[in-house]
């Protein structure tokens, strides 16, 4: 016979219903290796069942490594707002982001592969949804590196933003901040105009040359409209360019210099729920 300390024992190490843990036991005869199992598959079901399912909420978890130089973003999803704001999916969401912080995994099946107490990454997110009964998924995991790295959580944990920077000085973290609030707001697609993929320039060129010509201007000055057409794109949506949304009287290279004219931005990530 089953008794309620057993259950409550097998609730309190796996943080599955009462219920669950009870048909569990009696699944397993009373075996808690075997009710883990048990209800990892009762999870694996239910992640099988809700794989149609639309995962849009969650969270982004973004921290860095004790000397800073190394910084990893994660999100974690979910089917509802109400999970997502969740204390304990939030700190789940978290170990895993620390996990990719201790093992600095290269790839996201990687991370999956990371263990958290014993299990896989993968093997504790399908834990997660039998006890939730949401669709779960870590879609997201990016890593970067640098003299500093700045680590910024934006509206609620919602998004994330990495900085890194080519020098360590005073203000360092001040500044990572700063630059990180102007990419979760403005969005750039780089940090200046020849880090903008090439395939996003010839894209951008295209349509501009294609609105030109629909516009009916002169066959003879179409690339010229279509230059200044990108020259605009990249003022808008390259970081340095961009106008500092601290200042709009100077961008974001003029921020910089006038700090130190060495300090650099090597790369930035940015990550978000969609």
């Amino acid at each position: 016979m089953i008794t309620a300390a057993e259950i409550n024992k097998l609730r309190l190490q796996t943080g599955a219903g009462m219920m669950d843990c009870k048909k569990a036991l009696e699944a397993s005869n009373g075996d808690f290796e075997g009710a883990i199992d048990y209800l990892r598959k009762k999870g694996q079901k239910v992640a099988a069942l809700r794989n149609e399912r639309e995962a849009k909420e969650g969270a982004v978890i973004a921290l860095t490594s004790s000397d800073a130089k190394t910084g990893i973003a994660i999100c974690l999803n979910c089917e509802t707002d109400f999970v997502a704001k969740n204390e304990n999916f939030v700190g789940f969401a978290t170990q895993i982001a620390n996990a990719a912080l201790t093992n600095q995994p290269a790839t996201i099946e990687e991370l999956l592969n990371c263990q958290i107490d014993g299990l896989s990454i993968a093997d504790r997110i399908t834990e997660q949804v039998g006890r939730i009964g949401e669709k779960i998924s870590l879609s997201k995991y990016e890593k970067v590196q640098g003299e500093v790295v700045v680590p910024y959580i934006h509206m609620g944990n919602k998004l994330g933003v990495l900085v890194s920077m080519n020098k360590n000085i005073a203000e360092s973290t001040e500044i990572g901040k700063d630059l990180a609030m102007q990419i979760a707001a403005m969005n750039p697609v780089a940090v200046d105009k020849a880090d903008v993929p090439m395939d996003v320039v010839n894209r951008e060129m295209e349509i501009a040359r294609e609105k030109a010509i629909q516009e009916g201007k002169p066959a003879n000055i179409v690339d010229k409209i279509a230059s200044g057409t990108v020259e605009k794109f990249y003022k808008e949506s390259t970081l340095l360019n961009q106008f500092f949304v601290k200042d709009g009287n100077k961008t974001v290279a003029d921020y910089l210099k006038g700090i130190d004219k060495d300090l650099k931005v090597n790369l930035f990530k940015r990550v978000g729920l969609n």
